[in-house]
């Protein structure tokens, strides 16, 4: 079987990557904490942020796109609310994969556990919308 995706719904949930991220880390939110936690001087050059933007992009496609398809697989096999799936399998997905490995990595790397919560609290955040844009959106024919 291969998995009903909406790639809409996933070019919208790609970009709200983007507009989760530029609130999040705007110093007036988590930014400033971040960037001394991280270590990242916020004074350099705009120019030196094009590598970092463009690669999270392509990650975040992708991210929108597996979660897209692993929604539709949940939905056709627990049935019920398309919306329910999305979310829960985005939270899933989110605690079994990207927290876990956030947390292994940072205390392997000897990063504070403030950074970690602040970026996997991130990444729930932007999985948490990604999965309301695909969970409200599914493919033509499903629901």
């Amino acid at each position: 079987m291969v998995p009903e995706i909406n790639y809409w719904a996933v070019l919208l949930a790609t970009l709200s990557s983007m507009v989760v991220g530029s609130i999040w880390y705007t110093p007036k939110v988590f930014g400033t904490r971040w960037a001394k936690l991280a270590k990242v001087d916020m004074n350099r050059p705009g120019s030196t942020a094009v590598v970092p933007i463009v690669v999270t992009l392509i990650v975040s496609f992708v991210t929108a796109w597996v979660l897209a398809g692993a929604a539709s697989i949940a939905w056709h096999f627990y049935d019920g609310s398309y919306l329910l799936a999305a979310l829960g399998t985005g939270v899933v997905l989110w605690a079994g994969f990207t927290a876990a490995r956030f947390i292994t990595h940072d205390a392997f790397e000897g990063r504070p556990s403030s950074l970690t919560v602040m970026n996997i609290a991130h990444e729930l955040v932007t999985i948490v919308v990604m999965a309301l844009i695909i969970g409200v959106w599914p493919p033509a024919g499903t629901v």
